[in-house]
């Protein structure tokens, strides 16, 4: 029987836990140790309670010698990171972005390269059946494509410290914008040419703007957008638009849209679950008949039976392992990693010059 992975398990945020639940209760994994400069003040859920626990994430890659490692810290600290494991001989599951600027989004793909390591980027979309049919769909529907997305978050409670930490590190059309500019790619198949920005700073205790918007332009014809705000005034309306439009029709995701009569539960758009999760997926078709009336009805397609978020940490794990075991080439997935960041930076660019910024 083949041994199992030894994982070293860095950062234990909200995704560090997921994915150290999904290591240890798949059986192709051995938890070695689990890592966080704050780890002696964090509680360790009762599932991960045993396991060796490191301030230190030198110390622990030494000691351990781990054939691989999950990194899931702030994102200024990925690159280096992923490098440090790679060289130390592990392969790498990073949570995205694979960096904060192209230079070290490319250094890292170089290294997996050079010292033929794996590396996994966190892109839980790639994963989930419903956004994979939704591209299916959205890839039918001709070109050029319109694509509108965006996710608004209302932060409150946990998420108040959460997104704040996150913004003082990235703002949100880069830390999540990865994702979504990811989804644009795969339905075009065509090259980004132009990305135009723009934002705002809303909330006085974030270091960033905390609201932003991203259009992109593909040399197919294809144009896209993406919108992200996060903070305590960020309004919940249409906070989930996933929508795609072509000459053939449109399809959309369509978010949990069941009546709210508690209080409690007014503000939702942080939870993780919905970060991801739909009813079902709306498909529209275009065409018509001699008296210019639709020949057919929008499709529903339910998606009542789509994991949660913990079952997507499951499958990015389980396809972590198998990209181990076989030897995968993820040449495709990591090139496509550094290419969506390419696009979020440009439009943090234009932000911050006030003008369109051109891609090679």
């Amino acid at each position: 029987m083949t041994q199992p992975v030894r994982i070293l398990v860095v950062g234990l945020g909200n995704m560090g836990a997921s994915h150290a639940s999904a290591y240890h209760r798949n059986p192709g994994f051995e938890i070695v140790g689990l890592c966080s400069r704050t780890i002696k003040s964090k509680t360790i859920p009762d599932e991960l309670q045993g396991y060796p626990l490191f301030v230190d994430y030198s110390a622990a890659l030494a000691e351990l010698k781990p054939d691989a490692v999950s990194v899931n810290t702030w994102p200024n600290t990925h690159a280096d990171y992923a490098i440090q494991a790679m060289e130390a001989g592990a392969h790498v599951f990073m949570e995205k972005p694979i960096a904060t600027n192209n230079e070290d989004a490319e250094r890292v793909v170089a290294a997996a390269k050079r010292l033929n390591k794996k590396l996994v980027l966190g892109y839980i979309l790639r994963v989930h059946p419903s956004w994979v049919k939704f591209i299916e769909i959205g890839q039918t529907m001709g070109k050029p494509l319109a694509m509108r997305l965006n996710l608004n978050q209302q932060s409150s409670g946990d998420a108040w410290m959460w997104h704040k930490n996150l913004i003082d590190s990235l703002i949100p059309i880069v830390d999540c914008g990865v994702h979504y500019v990811d989804v644009m790619c795969q339905l075009t198949g065509a090259k980004p040419v132009r990305v135009h920005g723009i934002g705002a700073a809303l909330w006085s205790d974030a270091e960033k703007q905390n609201y932003g918007h991203l259009h992109v332009t593909f040399d197919d014809g294809s144009v896209g957008w993406y919108e992200a705000g996060w903070g305590p005034m960020m309004s919940e309306t249409a906070f989930f638009v996933k929508d795609v439009v072509g000459p053939n029709g449109s399809v959309s995701l369509v978010p949990n849209d069941e009546a709210r009569t508690d209080a409690d539960e007014l503000s939702d758009s942080a939870d993780i679950d919905k970060h991801t999760k739909t009813d079902a997926i709306r498909v529209h078709y275009a065409d018509v008949d001699e008296y210019k009336n639709f020949t057919r009805k929008d499709d529903i397609l339910s998606m009542d039976d789509e994991p949660g978020h913990q079952e997507l940490c499951d499958r990015e794990q389980a396809f972590f392992l198998k990209a181990i075991t076989e030897d995968l080439d993820l040449t495709e997935s990591m090139e496509a990693a550094v290419n969506s960041l390419r696009i979020v930076l440009a439009a943090e660019q234009s932000i911050r010059e006030e003008r369109a910024i051109r891609l090679d």
